[in-house]
């Protein structure tokens, strides 16, 4: 089931910020692609989300019953499948969809089972989210594509990535812990969230303060949208793999790996960490951002994305 859409379902800052707010935010730059990745980026201020590109919407069916809400921009462009945060949706890319588009880019989004827009179905008989997104992929015809998934996004891509390799042109994690399973991984990383990290406002842990403290609008257009993210049918989904430092030492594909500087779950030491297992890594700090670099700092992030597809792309190679 689909249907045609001018605009795709994603939040405008029109919902959640009053006429005045508005106005003043149409006065400050938009994101651009052509700054470094620096402090410099990040200082520029509040950036409105921009206009969004045409899209399709679907709803493909998965086992047991359940259904992923989609969106595709179409078009002839290399595919790019965006795999969204724990805290978000398929909704959680305004700032990269018309960024990518206009790119030349085919740019995908989709809420994962039980966000928003989705059905979980059966929880029996569900596939694992990776074998979710595998059939996503066939039921859009993708071939081969880029993978790139944010957060709890991130273990999904990875696991895809092990099930899945020759699918993938590249695939970038950004802010992530990846879902690594060594025992003396998980000791780090709980000893980065302890008690009572898990009590803290959604906010607090996932944006980080110089944005939070800078664009009080764009917080509550990111709180909008992890407000409607997880529907009462949610379930927590399985994974096909083990994902080990062992499996990510498997990987032959180009990986990029994306952090903020303030990231709470994955601060730029972890991310380094990570990219030791990785046999063909790149790795970059986005400056004054937490856990949603792509949203905090999407200037800063979507140059970096764009920069990587277009190394790893078919003309690339």
């Amino acid at each position: 089931m689909q249907k045609n859409s001018s605009r795709p379902h994603i939040p405008s800052r029109r919902a959640v910020v009053g006429g005045a707010a508005l106005a003043a935010l149409a006065t400050v730059a938009t994101a651009g692609t052509a700054r470094a990745a620096s402090r410099s980026d990040a200082a520029r201020g509040p950036v409105p989300v921009p206009e969004q590109v045409p899209v399709t919407e679907y709803r493909v069916p998965v086992a047991g019953g359940g259904s992923l809400w989609c969106w595709d921009t179409g078009g002839d462009g290399e595919p790019v499948v965006l795999l969204h945060p724990g805290s978000g949706s398929g909704e959680s890319w305004p700032y990269q969809q018309p960024a990518l588009a206009a790119a030349g880019y085919r740019v995908i989004g989709y809420s994962r089972r039980g966000a928003y827009g989705s059905v979980a179905g059966s929880k029996k008989e569900a596939d694992t989210a990776s074998g979710d997104l595998n059939t996503l992929a066939d039921h859009l015809g993708l071939g081969r594509f880029h993978l790139s998934g944010s957060a709890a996004g991130g273990p999904v891509a990875l696991d895809y990535a092990l099930a899945y390799e020759e699918r993938l042109r590249s695939l970038t994690v950004s802010g992530s812990v990846m879902g690594v399973q060594d025992a003396e991984y998980l000791e780090l990383t709980a000893a980065l969230q302890p008690d009572p990290f898990d009590d803290l406002p959604v906010a607090v842990k996932e944006l980080g303060p110089s944005y939070r403290g800078g664009d009080q609008d764009g917080t509550a257009a990111w709180l909008a949208v992890n407000a409607r993210a997880r529907t009462a049918d949610a379930f927590p989904q399985s994974l096909a793999h083990t994902i080990t430092w062992a499996a990510l030492e498997t990987l032959t594909l180009p990986v990029q790996l994306v952090t903020g500087d303030a990231d709470l779950y994955s601060p730029p030491s972890v991310m380094r960490l990570h990219a030791r297992h990785l046999r063909d890594v790149q790795t970059h700090v986005v400056a004054e951002a937490g856990h949603n670099p792509h949203w905090e700092q999407p200037a800063a992030w979507n140059r970096l994305l764009v920069s990587f597809l277009r190394r790893h792309g078919a003309r690339g190679r």
